[in-house]
């Protein structure tokens, strides 16, 4: 893929957290070489291929990831990452209730498991990551957060356009 006549990964994420019975699937990154998410619990989701629209990519992605087709999701919110310099990446994120299918048991990026919604912000995740699961359980609308790090740092936070001073 080549963006900006260089070949690199696209700037254009998705990312998702299925729900099933009080309960998030989440990957606990430990299986990718150079994993920038190594050690961390996320979601399921990747980068947009050439031409693919958020959905296409949504649902692409979490069938490689899982092994399940998505049948009924929300798109909650853009979330704008950047970090020591690096380009900005902008991610779509995305909920889903429904889907089909057979949980695969050999994901190549991680292990997967079903965690209590409860129990999710107990888990290594990203500082940022916190912020937007509470923002999804609380049901808050349609968002638009920016998070920049240092290193693995939390150092901005906008929510809306308003900075978040508490995070």
């Amino acid at each position: 893929m080549r963006w900006g006549g260089r070949k690199m990964k696209s700037p254009l994420t998705t990312l998702c957290y299925l729900e099933q019975d009080g309960n998030y699937l989440m990957m606990h990154r430990i299986k990718k070489e150079h994993d920038i998410n190594e050690g961390k619990w996320i979601g399921g989701g990747g980068h947009f291929e050439p031409g693919e629209s958020p959905e296409e990519c949504l649902v692409r992605e979490v069938k490689e990831e899982t092994g399940l087709t998505l049948t009924s999701w929300r798109f909650r919110g853009i979330v704008t990452f950047t970090a020591d310099g690096s380009p900005a990446e902008y991610m779509c994120l995305y909920t889903a209730d429904s889907f089909s299918g057979t949980l695969v048991e050999d994901c190549r990026e991680g292990v997967l498991k079903w965690v209590p919604k409860e129990e999710v912000l107990r888990l290594r995740l990203w500082e940022g990551d916190r912020l937007f699961l509470r923002l999804l359980t609380e049901e808050h609308p349609f968002f638009s957060l920016k998070l920049s790090y240092t290193e693995d740092r939390l150092v901005e936070c906008v929510l809306d356009g308003v900075p978040v001073r508490a995070f």
